[in-house]
């Protein structure tokens, strides 16, 4: 049962994969230099997105603020601030693009929407936790909400933002973006388990300076990527799922303490060598939840490409993986350390980096 239900979770999931911008040690490339960081703004001092409870329906809309999109443009969406108004678990969501009567608009002007939460930190990263990543091509998803969801709780703050396109020959007014989100109060008993999302990225801690873009360069013949890091509290690992470009041979995880193999995929190509998927993989067993990892244990992601081109490709690679985690019993998700310059760094990112580096890269290879 659980095994079926789950694989909306991953697949929320795997979209963060495609958004993250950041974070930690042991990788390709260096920690920022704090001094050489603009000052960021107080997140306080943000604008504020509109957030509705609708508690018949139990219902969290948060809505963006209207925008004028020219014809055949696009608008990047300033930042802004999420606070949640209640305390609850999320279990579903599903995103709307509706004009100034509220009527639905094509699903195609939304090229991307990011929710991140800047005070609580990835599993793998001392950075904020990015919750989730939308665009035109995300469908909605549900899950059990007996059984897992995202706490969030009120006053928590919540950065979003995205970006608008508009394909028509005519000039969009009062065009708004709209995360609904399906919850369960916390005066509830449920759901049984707390899952976060995760993400682990070979071009980690930071990927490319400026802007943290994760893309790399293939040069003619056999490339491998890796990045490794250590869990910042025991839990479980419900499945993974990875991300790949073209030419990509394979992705693995490894428990590099024990030297076990936790996961190993290949993509699957069509005949001219591109990737069309990769499978996702489940964990669970009938006398297990997952696979448990800890912070005693290192792990390591390693992505391998095969150009056959003769030339280099640029910015022709990208590895990466994502899933479900669910904390062990009594474990606390720990809090961000604002004073931490990778922290610093990927805040940056998020609030400053250009629309050509946010969307980078946001093709994933899940359901493709």
């Amino acid at each position: 049962m659980i095994r079926r239900l789950a694989w909306p979770l991953i697949a929320i999931a795997l979209l963060v994969a495609a958004a993250t911008t950041a974070p930690t040690t042991r990788s390709h490339t260096s920690k920022p230099d704090r001094a050489a960081l603009p000052p960021l703004p107080p997140l306080p001092e943000l604008p504020h997105a509109s957030m509705l409870v609708d508690s018949a329906r139990s219902e969290i809309v948060l809505e963006l603020p209207p925008t004028d999109i020219p014809a055949a443009g696009m608008v990047r969406l300033p930042v802004f601030q999420a606070v949640m108004p209640v305390s609850g678990s999320i279990s579903h969501f599903h995103m709307e693009v509706v004009d100034p009567s509220g009527r639905r608009l094509p699903q195609a002007m939304l090229h991307h929407f990011n929710l991140s939460d800047p005070e609580r930190r990835e599993l793998f990263l001392p950075i904020g936790l990015h919750i989730m990543a939308a665009s035109k091509e995300t469908p909605a998803a549900t899950v059990p909400r007996l059984l897992f969801g995202l706490p969030l709780e009120r006053g928590q703050r919540l950065i979003a933002s995205g970006m608008l396109g508009n394909e028509t020959a005519a000039l969009q007014r009062g065009v708004r973006v709209r995360l609904v989100l399906g919850y369960v109060p916390a005066s509830r008993p449920w759901p049984l388990f707390r899952a976060y999302p995760w993400v682990m990225d070979v071009q980690f801690p930071l990927g490319r300076r400026p802007g943290g873009s994760k893309a790399f360069d293939l040069p003619p013949g056999r490339t491998e990527r890796h990045w490794e890091s250590s869990p910042a509290v025991p839990g479980t690992i419900l499945g993974m799922g990875g991300h790949l470009h073209d030419h990509g041979v394979s992705l693995e995880v490894k428990d590099v303490t024990t030297g076990e193999i936790l996961w190993h995929v290949e993509p699957v190509k069509d005949t001219r060598d591109q990737v069309t998927s990769i499978p996702l993989v489940l964990f669970y067993r009938w006398y297990r939840l997952g696979i448990h990892i800890t912070p005693r244990h290192t792990y390591r992601l390693t992505a391998v490409y095969e150009n056959p081109t003769g030339r280099v490709l640029r910015d022709g690679g990208m590895g990466a993986v994502a899933g479900l985690f669910v904390p062990d019993r009594g474990a606390t998700w720990p809090a961000v350390d604002p004073a931490d310059s990778v922290y610093r760094a990927d805040l940056h990112d998020t609030l400053w980096q250009t629309a050509e580096e946010m969307i980078g890269g946001m093709k994933m290879h899940g359901d493709h």
